[in-house]
């Protein structure tokens, strides 16, 4: 279940990109290898950027044209949905990453 104010982290790409973002603005090419070298696999195009559209229609993030390509950066919504989904994941999954 998705509440407002919070990414859809059934697979946790939503959240992966808005983690991402919360570190530096990126191009989706960028956001794929970065993704490549945290997972060890490639997202397909036909996977990030529709990603990267429904953040984007949700206003998690806005897209600024810088040449051919669109670097993508967090609106203030955005930080607010890192914030939560970041404690949705801890509270989840942080027995596991202690070692409980």
């Amino acid at each position: 279940m998705v509440s407002e104010g919070c990414c859809d982290m059934r697979g946790f790409l939503s959240f992966q990109i808005l983690w991402l973002l919360s570190k530096k603005d990126m191009c989706g090419e960028g956001l794929a290898k970065e993704l490549e070298r945290r997972r060890g696999d490639k997202p397909k195009a036909g996977t990030i950027y529709p990603a990267l559209r429904e953040l984007k229609a949700k206003g998690f993030i806005k897209g600024k044209e810088d040449g051919k390509m669109v670097v993508y950066s967090l609106t203030p919504s955005g930080k607010r949905a890192v914030a939560v989904a970041k404690a949705r994941f801890v509270r989840s999954f942080g027995d596991i990453i202690q070692g409980s």
